[in-house]
């Protein structure tokens, strides 16, 4: 219990008066309340911003542990993150932009994105992939792997990405667990200017099974097999004639394994209605991001963070993502405060284990960030300083790959504390005790939301 004392901060912070008065969230305790009160009102008017080829007839029925939302409603998550911001006029903003490992810098806007995700949508109907199919994905960070993600999502496919530092067991445990009809998968990837072989462990992966695979070749362009294909010549051999296939709310959008870590892997299963809708609405609230910014993640595309943060949240709400293939810090730790300087980032979400890495090279140089938010482990004081001083007004969040989406945070219209173990809960979160020895108690913001 001493030890537990001394090692507490007593220190309350507000953000600058500009970003708090600007912020997204502004009358938190309301909203937290309307959520609780009446959920069908609070998720119903911020998921009708959204297009529902059949409108949904209940936002939500909750019989515990089992949940359904948007009960009755048909829509495509793709199709709101593409088609219906062009539909809007923003056909030629841009959607991504993305910065490959040799330096190499491309956008896409997001009539380009659209017509490349319905032309390889139209590749993956003609090799038989249809709705409800499993396709795995074993790809670096890369366009084409967006472009696998979305193209499968959007014939009402199913997607489950395989990080690509995995091995042959972990690959082929996955594959065979999804029950996957067809394995999308890269040559070689780069890290810090290496090359890791991809090709090998995919073959070995897939040996006897009978299996379909598309080939993104970077190294060299292989002769192949009866069943196996070139992504390029899938992608650009095919006219953009495919259309949106318009699902169930509850109908699955992608399969995402844990890591394995604390025992064998989960597939963890997001739907188009709940997810998109969620994803969507903590983009804007929680991490505060508006109009015409460029928000990056410096996770993975591949985990978690990567899906909701860094692909599908940033298009649905019409904004633009940076994609980065390689290390913050490569090829060198300047690169990546010139990086966001450069492209204009506004918006950053990264991890403790990239702060510190980050205050350890000690390059740190102004960035025009608005705010740089945190997740993935607890955000220390110290580094969580660092970060206000160096970057800009950190904002802390928790989550899992289970939730897809922050439940606990500290939005930018509220205080950052280091008083005591509790978090802000979000929207329809009846928040339970973080630490086990907590007791719960009134709603405030308190920073250390992983705590």
């Amino acid at each position: 219990m001493a030890l537990e004392k001394l090692l507490k901060v007593q220190e309350r912070l507000w953000a600058p008066e500009d970003l708090r008065k600007k912020a997204n969230l502004q009358d938190y305790a309301a909203e937290y309340r309307k959520s609780l009160e009446d959920p069908e009102g609070f998720w119903g008017a911020w998921a009708r911003r959204f297009h529902w080829e059949k409108p949904f007839e209940k936002v939500l029925e909750w019989t515990l542990p089992e949940h359904r939302w948007f009960l009755g409603g048909t829509t495509n998550a793709v199709y709101n993150a593409l088609e219906r911001n062009v539909e809007r006029g923003l056909r030629n903003k841009v959607a991504l932009l993305y910065l490959a490992e040799d330096g190499r810098e491309e956008k896409l806007t997001y009539g380009e994105l659209l017509d490349r995700v319905r032309r390889l949508a139209t590749g993956l109907r003609r090799l038989g992939v249809g709705k409800g199919d499993r396709v795995v994905i074993y790809m670096p960070l890369t366009l084409e792997g967006v472009l696998a993600m979305l193209a499968t999502a959007y014939i009402g496919a199913i997607h489950s990405v395989v990080y690509a530092g995995l091995g042959v067991s972990a690959l082929r445990e996955r594959i065979l667990d999804a029950q996957a009809k067809l394995l999308i998968a890269g040559d070689v990837s780069f890290r810090r200017g290496k090359g890791v072989d991809l090709r090998s462990i995919a073959e070995e992966a897939i040996r006897d099974l009978p299996l379909k695979v598309v080939w993104f070749q970077r190294a060299y362009k292989a002769e192949l097999s009866e069943g196996h294909y070139d992504f390029h010549e899938l992608l650009w051999g095919n006219p953009p004639e495919a259309r949106a296939e318009m699902v169930d709310a509850e109908h699955p959008l992608f399969i995402l394994y844990t890591s394995g870590s604390t025992g064998k892997p989960k597939g963890v299963v997001h739907v188009h209605g709940g997810y998109m809708v969620g994803v969507a609405w903590a983009l804007r609230h929680v991490f505060d991001l508006k109009p015409g910014e460029v928000f990056h993640t410096t996770a993975d595309l591949f985990w978690i963070v990567g899906h909701s943060f860094g692909l599908y949240a940033p298009l649905l709400l019409g904004g633009t993502s940076l994609l980065v293939e390689d290390r913050p810090d490569h090829p060198s730790p300047g690169a990546f405060y010139e990086r966001l300087a450069h492209l204009g980032v506004d918006v950053l979400l990264t991890s403790p284990a990239v702060l510190r890495t980050l205050r350890r090279h000690g390059e740190a140089r102004p960035t025009g960030l608005r705010l740089a938010a945190s997740v993935g482990e607890v955000l220390s004081p110290e580094i969580w300083r660092w970060t206000r001083e160096h970057l800009a007004w950190p904002v802390d969040n928790w989550w899992q790959t289970e939730l897809g989406a922050p439940a606990l945070a500290t939005p930018p219209a509220l205080v950052a504390s280091f008083e005591d173990d509790r978090a802000t809960a979000l929207a329809k979160l009846e928040r339970a005790a973080i630490n086990p020895s907590a007791m719960l108690a009134p709603i405030e913001a308190v920073s250390n939301a992983a705590r």
